[in-house]
């Protein structure tokens, strides 16, 4: 990411909501940007995933200064695996009805 083509912004957020994400070592201003990206972007998939691999994405996203594009490239490989997975489980099942 260029810092050139970053502006600097105020923004009024209750106590909480910062103390949370503070807590949860979250990087307020990379968050924000991501969440205005998934907003303005027709590309954005929503992902409902486990406590500790929110805990992880968090660290790696919000702590490395990347962007969910970047995650990309891991997405496509995992989906490849899983359908990879899947079509086997489908064989398996087709085998075991011709018995």
């Amino acid at each position: 990411m260029n810092n050139k083509n970053l502006m600097r912004v105020s923004i009024m957020m209750r106590r909480d909501q910062h103390d949370d994400l503070h807590k949860m070592g979250v990087n307020i201003s990379g968050y924000i940007r991501d969440l205005i990206d998934d907003r303005l972007s027709n590309h954005t998939i929503i992902i409902n995933v486990g406590e500790d691999t929110k805990k992880i994405y968090d660290q790696i996203i919000s702590h490395s200064g990347e962007q969910d594009r970047e995650l990309e490239p891991f997405l496509r490989e995992a989906l490849r695996n899983m359908l990879a997975d899947k079509i086997k489980q489908m064989q398996q099942l087709q085998k075991n009805f011709k018995n």
